[in-house]
C-alpha cells in the first residue's frame, strides 16, 4: 500500500497501515487484472478494494492452494483458525492476522454487511468436500457465496448514482460473470485439485462427464464433445455479462472507469479461450500484454475525465469523503457510521 493510498484513506496507525499493505501485495501479486483495475480508482478508496481482495484471496489460498500438500483437515483447521480471528474482529476485538485486519476495518469504514463474509466463508468451507456441480441452479448457488458477495461488499466502496440497493443486484451478477470466466480459464488446474465447476447436466448435454474431461486431461487428447460443452459454458457466461454490465452507469462516475476495465479485460478472457479453440483443459488462455495496456490506456483517460468533470449530487450512500475518525475499540479500527449491505470474484483470484 502507498502512503499516498493510505493518507487519503485516512488511515493513520501503522501497524494497521502494515496489514493494509500485506493486502495490496497479494492484489499486485496474484490479481493482475484487480490490481491494474484497481489503479483507476481515486487513491482514497484503493485501499479498501486491496483488503477486500486480500481477504478473499487468503482464504481462497487455504482451500485451493496447490503448492502445499496439506490435507483436508489440515486446511480445515486452517480456514476455522482465520474465521475465528475474523468473527474476533468484528466484535471490535483486537486480532493480529493482517488481512482479517483489514478487511474488518475496512467493512466498518463503508458499513458493509457481516452475513456477507460469513457467506464467502461458508463456500469456502463447502471447497474441502464439495467436487461437483448437478445443476447451474446448485452451482449458482455456491457462487452466491464464492462471488456474488464480493460485488456486494465493494458496492459501499465504490459508490453510486442512485439508491446502493438498485446497483446490487448488477454487481452480483458481475462477481458470478468474472467468476464463471475462472471456471471455464481454470478447468485444468480445478481437475488436478479434483473439481468441476461446470455444472453436470450442461456436460451431459453434450456427452461430457468427469471422466472424460480427466482422460483429456491426462493424455493431452482434445474431444469434439468438452468443446461443444466448454463453448456451451462460454455463452452462458456472457449470457451473465450482458445482464450485469447496465450496473456499471449505476456506480459513482469516478469509480465506473474501473470496474469497465475489469468487464472489458474478463471479456477478453473468454475471446482468448476462443481462439485458443477452447483448449483450457490443458493450458490456461491469456490475454496479451499489449490488448491489456491498450485497455488500461482508455480506463485511466476515463477516470481523469470522471474525477475533472461535474460530479452527481450526492445520495447520502455513497463513499465517505472525509478521513474517518479512529474507534477507540479495542479492535483499533475506525468507527462505523453508515448503513448498507455490502464489483469484482473467482473468489478473487486472477493471477495471470
Amino acid at each position: 500500500m502507498t502512503a499516498r493510498e493510505l493518507d487519503a484513506a485516512g488511515i493513520t496507525d501503522p501497524s494497521l497501515r502494515a496489514a493494509y499493505a500485506v493486502c495490496r501485495r497479494l492484489n499486485a501479486r496474484h490479481g493482475r487484472t484487480y490490481f491494474l483495475a484497481t489503479r483507476l480508482l481515486p487513491a482514497d478508496r484503493r485501499a479498501a478494494v486491496h483488503a477486500l481482495y486480500g481477504f478473499a484471496r487468503y482464504a481462497d489460498d487455504i482451500v485451493d492452494d496447490l503448492g502445499t500438500a496439506a490435507t483436508p483437515g489440515e486446511r480445515g483447521e486452517a480456514l476455522s483458525a482465520l474465521e475465528r480471528q475474523w468473527r474476533r474482529a468484528v466484535r471490535g476485538e483486537r486480532v493480529t492476522q493482517p488481512v482479517v485486519r483489514a478487511a474488518a476495518d475496512t467493512r466498518a469504514r463503508y458499513g458493509i454487511g457481516a452475513h456477507h463474509f460469513a457467506d464467502f466463508l461458508a463456500s469456502m468451507r463447502s471447497d474441502l468436500t464439495v467436487g461437483a456441480y448437478a445443476t447451474y441452479a446448485d452451482l449458482r448457488a455456491y457462487m452466491h457465496g464464492s462471488a456474488a458477495v464480493i460485488g456486494l461488499q465493494m458496492v459501499p466502496v465504490l459508490g453510486t448514482v442512485g439508491p446502493r440497493a438498485e446497483a446490487e443486484p448488477y454487481a452480483a451478477d458481475l462477481g458470478v460473470a468474472f467468476q464463471l470466466t475462472n471456471f471455464l480459464r481454470d478447468v485444468g488446474e480445478d481437475l488436478d485439485r479434483g473439481r468441476v465447476y461446470l455444472p453436470a447436466d450442461l456436460l451431459a448435454a453434450h456427452g461430457v462427464d468427469r471422466d472424460l474431461l480427466l482422460w483429456s486431461r491426462l493424455t493431452g487428447c482434445r474431444d469434439a464433445r468438452i468443446t461443444a460443452a466448454l463453448r456451451a459454458a462460454a455463452a452462458l457466461t456472457r449470457k451473465v455479462y450482458r445482464a450485469a454490465e447496465p450496473g456499471i452507469a449505476r456506480l459513482d462516475p469516478v469509480s465506473a472507469p474501473c470496474v469497465r476495465t475489469a468487464f472489458v479485460l474478463y471479456g477478453d478472457v473468454l475471446g482468448a479461450i476462443e481462439r485458443d479453440g477452447y483448449a483450457v483443459v490443458h493450458r490456461r488462455a491469456a490475454v496479451g500484454r499489449r490488448r491489456r495496456a491498450a485497455v488500461a490506456l482508455r480506463g485511466l483517460a476515463g477516470a481523469l475525465a470522471a474525477r475533472h468533470g461535474p460530479r452527481p449530487a450526492a445520495r447520502g450512500d455513497g463513499p465517505p469523503t472525509a478521513p474517518w475518525r479512529t474507534d477507540p475499540r479495542p479492535g483499533g479500527g475506525p468507527a462505523a457510521t453508515g448503513g448498507g449491505a455490502g464489483a469484482t470474484g473467482r473468489r478473487g483470484k486472477d493471477t495471470r
